[in-house]
């Protein structure tokens, strides 16, 4: 074997056994490694702004931004720990880190998917509630009880995934050909079941729900116009109303984004196939998944006010300044 062909072994001295790859040009390397690290710097860094504003602000507290606070979490978590393990398999030709870490590294990308898939949902009731039956809102949707729901959903994602995923941790290369190779396969059975419980069953409650809230918050919108409303009720609560429906718009927008990059990731679980890294467009369909954890707070950013003011607080330092937590950012 030639000097040429053992450089282009994941182990060289594994001459048998070693995986082999192609290589890029150290240009494109570079600049695929430049872009795909801002993502991810970008990403926890917006999520990060999220977590802080909601965390440390009073006025914050609710049970919605608890549920805006979980989504946060996953998402920075995602741009933290998966986008990086991500963006070196992307580009380099070998796995370097082992067959454990590459298990450990899917179980925790399907994690923090499933716990946003989770949170989607839990925004969803929120939002349906709020709107649906305003009057049932404060003692239904409670801060404790967004806080269980929160817990809920991460701990049934985590035991979930790794069910899912069990085979892969007894033996993380069972479906490696060659040494350097990081290959995960779920089989069309698993496949089927991950795609109802981690996609139609969600979907169609999340679609369900809005599409009542939609429903409602037209009916709501017409008669403020209109001026139909109650004497009794009066201006606050007309205000109230539209801010209810203002977040359920901005909600949906967010749900209706992730769902739009959530639909290509389970294509061949819905044509019958298997799941696996190996297929030649894993890394866009994934890419483009993991890109959703980025522009969330994008959105938080366009469409309300008080996380523009949040972040006007932070990147000042005004947000060190004693009694800070109580200012006005509504």
């Amino acid at each position: 074997m030639t000097t040429l062909d053992r450089a282009e072994l994941c182990y060289p001295e594994l001459l048998n056994s070693s995986c082999r790859g192609p290589t890029r040009p150290r240009s494109d390397a570079v600049l695929l490694y430049t872009l795909l690290s801002s993502i991810s710097v970008l990403t926890v860094a917006l999520n990060l702004l999220v977590i802080i504003s909601i965390s440390h602000f009073k006025q914050l507290h609710t049970p919605t931004n608890v549920l805006l606070l979980s989504l946060a979490v996953s998402d920075l978590l995602v741009g933290l720990l998966v986008m990086p393990v991500e963006t070196v398999r992307f580009i380099e030709a070998c796995w370097l880190l082992g067959d454990l870490m590459c298990a450990l590294s899917y179980i925790i990308g399907f994690t923090l998917t499933s716990a946003s898939v989770g949170n989607m949902v839990l925004i969803s009731i929120d939002r349906y509630v709020a709107i649906c039956h305003p009057l049932q809102y404060a003692n239904t949707i409670t801060h404790s009880r967004a806080e269980v729901s929160v817990s809920l959903c991460w701990a049934c994602s985590l035991l979930y995934n790794g069910l899912i995923l069990k085979d892969h941790l007894r033996q993380p290369d069972r479906y490696n050909s060659c040494y350097g190779e990081c290959l995960v396969v779920i089989n069309y059975v698993s496949g089927a079941v991950d795609l109802v419980f981690t996609f139609i069953g969600p979907c169609s409650v999340i679609l369900v729900l809005y599409s009542r809230v939609f429903v409602v918050a037209v009916s709501q919108a017409r008669a403020v116009q209109s001026h139909v409303t109650a004497v009794a009720a009066g201006t606050v609560t007309i205000t109230a109303k539209k801010s209810e429906r203002k977040a359920a718009r901005t909600l949906g927008i967010v749900i209706l984004v992730f769902l739009l990059s959530f639909c290509p990731y389970y294509y061949p679980s819905l044509a019958g196939q298997d799941t696996s890294n190996s297929a030649s467009s894993w890394a866009i369909v994934s890419w483009l998944l993991y890109f959703n954890s980025c522009l969330n707070p994008l959105i938080y950013a366009f469409f309300y006010p008080w996380f523009r003011k949040a972040i006007w607080f932070i990147v000042t330092l005004k947000i060190q300044h004693q009694g800070s937590s109580q200012a006005n950012i509504l």
